[in-house]
């Protein structure tokens, strides 16, 4: 390590402190992520005498805003594993991928996850834990209703309205309130042969494909009293997991921790690919959070030398099973998909290479997404327009796009 330290100038006797800022995937006090970051570094310090990396720990409500305080104050972490990337990108903040990380580890990435980590071709953004969405049905109401899981559009509006029929108060749940309504959205436009992006150059909101899916939600499911007593406007994703666990919930998109609580609460549940138009649909929504590397202190090289080390194969497991969640390294994914103890992320691993991401590459994602998460609901409503609240996203988009280009 001192002949690293003294390349980087910085003297081989001089030791260096790292800044590390990342988010909570806890869900309680006994399995936060800082008892994952504390064991990590642990091991890494040991090998490093000459490095002592300092994290610090938030919530995913908070931890975004208090690296764009730092960030704003002058005081930029060295590391930040957030929610987004761009921004810091475009103002010429963070270090590149290929700056930071050997060639080894940064091949590695699976490769969707790595091209959504791109601004303008270059990779900013360092994928660090994904997921992928499938439709979870509730077995036990399934049997009671008498009907199989769904594969098109129509088919599961039909097993929405048998499940209707039992009484069931969610037949499918669609949460379009402001916590996450931008995956849900997503996730039903790919289904349609849509998406937000037709490239990574620009949005797609207004596109044909998108004002059919969204009408149809609106009269064929949301009209038809099929999604259950809250708006889908004003139910969010955490209130429709709830709900699934319960056993007031039919069918809705789900992600791999939604197994756990599911199995916890012993509700019966199946998982099978989003229902399409005419069939499966031949896409998912992938999400990825980011690490992020910031130029202001320096420390390229031992920031590199750090995230080889988070990124080796062992930690990568580690965490993506702790938390249910996927590997960011094809090397990590090779070894889930064989492992007998990983057999229920392989759905969801499965998924990966037909994954769409967020375009997260593009500056403006952050307020755009904002912007999906107040106005989709109202698209839904009675008395809403698809067209009209698609064309008047399309507008902001771009509009938002022009501005931080």
């Amino acid at each position: 390590m001192t002949a690293v330290l003294a390349g980087c100038g910085v003297g081989g006797s001089e030791d260096v402190t790292l800044r590390l800022v990342a988010a909570d995937y806890g869900d309680n006090g006994a399995n936060t992520s800082k008892k994952y970051w504390d064991k990590l570094v642990q091991a890494y310090e040991a090998e490093h005498p000459g490095v002592t990396v300092d994290v610090s720990v938030y919530s995913w409500n908070d931890v975004d805003a208090k690296v764009k305080a730092m960030v704003k104050a002058g005081d930029a972490p060295d590391m930040a594993q957030i929610g987004s990337y761009s921004d810091y990108a475009a103002a010429d903040l963070l270090y590149k991928a290929d700056d930071v990380l050997s060639i080894p580890v940064q091949a590695d990435f699976v490769s969707q996850l790595a091209d959504a980590g791109q601004v303008r071709g270059v990779q900013y953004g360092m994928p660090f834990a994904s997921s992928t969405r499938l439709l979870f049905y509730n077995k036990t109401l399934f049997a009671k209703a008498g009907i199989t899981p769904p594969t098109t559009w129509a088919e599961l509006a039909d097993d929405a309205e048998a499940l209707k029929d039992e009484g069931v108060k969610y037949p499918y749940a669609l949460p379009l309130g402001p916590e996450e309504a931008q995956a849900e959205t997503l996730q039903w436009l790919l289904s349609g042969g849509g998406g937000y992006t037709p490239s990574a150059t620009g949005y797609n909101f207004d596109s044909a494909e998108n004002v059919e899916t969204v009408t149809w939600l609106k009269n064929e499911l949301v009209g038809k009293g099929l999604t259950g007593p809250v708006a889908p406007g004003k139910l969010n994703r955490a209130a429709a997991f709830s709900a699934f666990t319960a056993g007031q919930v039919g069918m809705l998109n789900g992600h791999p921790s939604l197994m756990k609580a599911a199995k916890k609460k012993g509700v019966q549940f199946g998982m099978v690919a989003m229902p399409g138009a005419d069939g499966p649909s031949r896409t998912s929504l992938g999400v990825a959070d980011w690490m992020t590397a910031f130029k202001q202190n320096g420390h390229a090289e031992e920031i590199g030398d750090f995230l080889d080390f988070v990124y080796d194969e062992d930690n990568v497991l580690a965490f993506s099973r702790e938390y249910d969640l996927l590997p960011v390294t094809n090397s990590a994914s090779a070894t889930m998909s064989n492992a007998p103890e990983d057999a229920d992320l392989r759905p969801f691993l499965d998924m990966l290479p037909v994954a769409e991401a967020y375009p997260a590459g593009l500056t403006s994602w952050a307020t755009v997404s904002a912007d999906v998460k107040q106005r989709i609901g109202s698209a839904v409503t009675a008395n809403g327009s698809p067209s009209g609240v698609l064309s008047e996203l399309q507008t902001a988009a771009t509009t938002a796009e022009s501005s931080a280009g």
